[in-house]
């Protein structure tokens, strides 16, 4: 069974990591942004004439004026109480910009991460399955062709066929012009989060079947897995008994391992298809040069592919009993 206690430490220990590495990634964050020859003041007024006088309370305001040690003391100090400021483009607090675009960004990579998953594992089991027929050898030519296209190549390639020529999907936007997002039906927003979706899990198919395959053929090879056929086992059920249990694990490590990919991807295909999430967010606040947005950016994907590798961690502890015994004073 699961000792909570260790859970209860293991937890612990990766909340102080994720604490350190997220005031690490801030101060470098900022402090490249400082470097930078960004001007937080003029992009805030952007084309509009403003006096001197003005232009002095705004850049006291914002602390332009300020030493740089002063500054990170400040920017430490606003972002331990939840204040990470106003965004420049949408004059809002940073938080609500962030709340906003990442809860429309959820359901997409949510999504595109189970399909890619449960479609990828299937199709590297049947391919080390079929090892040396032309269904492994049409499962790894897709995985090769995928895995080294890009992911903004593969969206136009879709968004071309599929919106601009076969008109089955719209070409972007996640509700309908000229209607209100509380006022769309589940149907119309699923309508539109079809090809986003399907551009992802393409992509992330590939790299989850080639591993997949290439751990059941290894395990095919292994004197459990010749023992059990020399018995007599064949066919599905050798290998749902002594191939899937010892694949399975590694599969799904490499699944949650994969979210800084999948967050990456996300701002690619957002762009494309005009998909009003974060990673459209974080494209338009870098374009933009917004700052503050961009730092609280920075932040949540930070936490978001940081949680990804601890759940992964976290289930493999969990899983498989022989690593919780040879760990168990680790933590």
């Amino acid at each position: 069974m699961l000792n909570y206690k260790k859970l209860a430490k293991f937890l612990g220990f990766k909340v102080g990591i994720l604490i350190i590495l997220l005031i690490a990634v801030s101060i470098i964050s900022f402090l490249l942004v400082e470097i930078s020859p960004i001007d937080p003041v003029r992009m805030y007024i952007g084309e509009m004439s403003v006096s001197q006088d003005k232009l002095a309370n705004l850049n006291e305001y914002w602390g332009v004026n300020q030493s740089l040690p002063v500054k990170v003391v400040n920017w430490l100090g606003n972002l331990a109480h939840g204040n990470l400021g106003t965004s420049l483009i949408y004059r809002i607090p940073v938080t609500e910009v962030i709340g906003e675009r990442f809860s429309a960004s959820f359901m997409l990579m949510f999504l595109s991460w189970l399909f890619s998953g449960i479609l990828g594992f299937f199709l590297g089991v049947l391919a080390g399955f079929k090892k040396g027929t032309f269904i492994d050898k049409g499962v790894k030519l897709y995985s090769y062709i995928i895995y080294s296209a890009p992911v903004f190549w593969i969206a136009l390639i879709l968004l071309m066929v599929f919106a601009v020529q076969l008109r089955w999907f719209p070409t972007g936007l996640a509700v309908p012009i000229g209607k209100l997002a509380g006022n769309v039906t589940l149907g119309e927003w699923l309508h539109r989060l079809i090809l986003p979706v399907l551009t992802l899990s393409i992509t992330g198919i590939a790299q989850i079947a080639l591993f997949t395959r290439s751990k059941l053929v290894e395990v095919s090879s292994s004197d459990y897995f010749l023992f059990a056929k020399a018995r007599g086992e064949k066919g599905w059920s050798l290998i749902k008994r002594h191939g899937i249990r010892n694949i399975l694990l590694p599969a799904i490590t490499l699944q949650f391992l994969s979210f800084s990919e999948l967050f990456g991807g996300t701002i690619l295909v957002e762009q494309v298809f005009s998909y009003p999430g974060i990673g459209q967010a974080a494209v338009t606040a870098g374009i933009q040069s917004d700052i503050p947005l961009l730092l609280g950016i920075v932040l949540i994907s930070t936490i978001f592919v940081f949680c990804g590798n601890s759940i992964a961690d976290l289930i493999y502890k969990f899983v498989d009993p022989r690593i919780r015994e040879s760990e168990a004073n680790e933590f």
